[in-house]
């Protein structure tokens, strides 16, 4: 029976640590701000923002919710994140996706500045995580990444299987893997045999927003099974990509959903703004 990988305990850690960061840094004279824009209604956007806000009081780390009208005109977002670039008490600047069709959201990703992109979305920062010289980590992969070493599992060696290639999770999960040495093969909708390369995963990581997609016939006895998946079954239960039940007979770890991933977004967030906020006041600990 799998080992449960259990978000709560694990993302309650990192938020511990980030919550004596921020002590220790108030005690200079220094608070790390989030700006947070969320544009419409989407339920599922507002409680995302709700849980961001939560976290952030839990840690210590000011918030600041900017919500605006679905029908909010593309060159006013922009002019709002320009603005937020430009304020000292804000370190970190994250626009919820997805965003209302008639805005663009790269144009405004790439409004972000760099120095403050905590959801490490902007162009720079990819290119950064690309070659392995980063200061921040995609909150999600990042999260992964946190679950993964709380196991003690070492990536160095183990063969790795992303399955999914999307910008915010996929790609760089796999590039992430990668930098600590494992060997990475990304699966995706046009992958043939994929059941086969699953199947010799040590650490599976799915994102391929697919209810119970993953069956135990693809994983390899005792791997490490992320479920980054987000969905809804047939009873309308959240559950995520892993047929977690019916996996937990094989694998060694596996997360659950919920109760996994998505608590540890949200603590990698804090991470990142902590980090924003340091490296903008040039902070130095003693």
């Amino acid at each position: 029976m799998a080992i449960l990988l259990d978000g709560k305990i694990i993302s309650a850690n990192v938020k511990s640590e980030v919550a004596q960061e921020v002590t220790r840094m108030k005690a200079k004279g220094i608070t790390p701000g989030l700006a947070v824009i969320i544009v419409g209604d989407d339920p599922a956007s507002r409680t995302y923002v709700n849980n961001k806000k939560k976290v952030c009081a839990e840690a210590g780390v000011y918030s600041e919710e900017i919500a605006l009208p679905a029908d909010t005109p593309q060159d006013q977002l922009i002019s709002l994140i320009v603005s937020l670039n430009n304020r000292s008490d804000i370190n970190g600047i994250l626009c919820q996706l997805p965003l209302p069709p008639h805005i663009d959201d790269k144009a405004v990703i790439a409004a972000i500045s760099p120095v403050k992109d905590v959801d490490a979305f902007h162009a720079a920062n990819v290119g950064h995580i690309m070659i392995g010289d980063y200061t921040f980590l995609p909150c999600t992969p990042a999260g992964v990444m946190e679950m993964i070493h709380s196991a003690g599992v070492t990536v160095e060696g183990k063969n790795c299987v992303v399955i999914g290639r999307s910008n915010i999770v996929g790609k760089p999960m796999a590039m992430m893997l990668l930098h600590e040495n494992g060997t990475v093969t990304i699966c995706h909708s046009k992958t043939k045999n994929i059941k086969e390369i699953c199947k010799n995963a040590d650490i599976l990581v799915s994102a391929v927003g697919i209810a119970k997609f993953v069956t135990p016939d693809m994983v390899k006895p005792g791997a490490v099974v992320i479920d980054v998946g987000m969905n809804r079954d047939e009873n309308n239960k959240l559950c995520g990509d892993v047929d977690t039940a019916a996996v937990s007979e094989v694998a060694g770890y596996i997360s659950p959903v919920p109760g996994g991933v998505g608590l540890m977004t949200t603590a990698m967030l804090l991470k990142n703004t902590v980090t924003a906020a340091k490296m903008q006041n040039a902070f130095i600990e003693n």
